[in-house]
């Protein structure tokens, strides 16, 4: 019976885990993704209107 009860627990929280996880990961990939059109537009006078 407590078998039964972990695989039930694992299973409910599975997908909060993955979710919690994917949208760490597109975080971080956004993140880096700024700092890179940052860096490769420094300069620009558009840059400057986004502010």
């Amino acid at each position: 019976m407590p078998g039964v009860i972990i695989i039930v627990i694992a299973l409910l929280a599975f997908p909060i885990i993955v979710g919690l996880s994917t949208a760490a990961l597109a975080g971080v990939i956004g993140h880096f993704l700024y700092k890179d059109g940052e860096a490769r537009h420094e300069g620009s006078e558009l840059v400057d209107l986004n502010n």
